[in-house]
């Protein structure tokens, strides 16, 4: 069952409920939200609105102790935020919110590669939207020649930089789903030329997210089939740093794809353990960081047969 919203166009969106409570406060919403597209004159006061809507759905998932919560939650909010952007289409706010979170939900929680490719699509969607609002020459920035991306991404500024490292992240996620077409694949060096501007830009953006993603592309491959694990290590070790080692998730990939990578058994089960003694709940990082300790147990406890 679900709840039946119709758009301007006479069409349903349906949101689904669990219970009560759920229907309850989605029928509020969304009369809510009728209530102030409808009042002549109020543009500014729905954009402020579904802009703090977006950032407290955000939030609350970020902090989410339980991730079967956040997992069975996520859905609805994005049909809300889909709901929210069908009124405000230019809106960069939302539409990289929505990039966020259909990132983040294509990443942790799908597993299936067709609906995870469905996802990421979206992600990806919505993130050159975000930026195509900033600069219209970015709108095609998935087609166009390497040397006119490069040109591009060179341009890159701090105004622009949240709606890079959202289509970067998007992008990841996008490749990840899609890993097994090679034309896929070789949009890896456009993903890491995003990142590497934006750390010579603000290393610190997102506790040091661009180095997280640079330590994983560069421990793609072992060094003898062209991988670059030394400079993934690094990479790795500055995000820790970055995040004054708040973001577990940054420990548990450095151990996943670092230590796996070079047998390096030690250094895997000190990043594990301390992830598992560390404190989970940080602004914004409290469902990853759950997520990490989990994924932490797992690596744990197959050690001893991947060693």
């Amino acid at each position: 069952m679900g709840l039946n919203i119709f758009k301007s166009n006479g069409h349903p969106i349906t949101i689904p409920y669990r219970d009560n409570m759920r229907r309850h406060n989605l029928i509020l919403f969304f009369l809510m939200y009728t209530l102030l597209i409808t009042l002549p004159g109020c543009s500014l006061i729905v954009r402020s609105a579904t802009n703090s809507l977006a950032d407290n759905l955000s939030h609350s998932i970020l902090n989410q102790q339980d991730p079967d919560t956040a997992k069975e939650a996520i859905p609805s909010y994005l049909l809300i935020m889909d709901a929210m952007i069908y009124n405000n289409p230019e809106d960069v706010s939302l539409l990289q919110s929505a990039a966020s979170l259909n990132t983040a939900f294509a990443g942790l929680f799908i597993e299936d590669k067709d609906r995870q490719r469905i996802i990421a699509d979206k992600a990806i969607g919505y993130a050159v939207r975000a930026l195509c609002v900033h600069i219209s020459d970015a709108c095609q920035i998935r087609k166009m020649s390497y040397k006119q991306f490069e040109k591009l991404i060179g341009a890159m500024n701090l105004d622009t930089l949240p709606s890079y490292y959202s289509l970067g992240t998007a992008w990841a996620i996008w490749l990840q789903a899609n890993s097994e077409d090679w034309n896929a694949v070789a949009q890896l060096s456009r993903i890491e030329s995003i990142m590497q501007k934006i750390l010579t830009i603000d290393e610190n953006y997102e506790h040091g997210g661009a180095h997280l993603y640079m330590g994983i592309f560069s421990t793609l491959l072992p060094p003898a089939m062209g991988g670059h694990p030394e400079i993934g290590k690094k990479h790795f070790e500055r995000s820790i740093e970055l995040s004054q080692g708040k973001n577990l998730m940054a420990k548990v990939t450095y151990a996943e794809r670092y230590a796996r990578l070079m047998f390096d058994r030690e250094l895997h089960d000190r990043l594990l353990r301390e992830t598992l003694k560390a404190e989970s709940r940080y602004e914004d990082l409290t469902l990853i960081n759950t997520i990490a300790k989990q994924k932490a147990k797992q690596l744990l406890a197959s050690a001893n047969d991947y060693f």
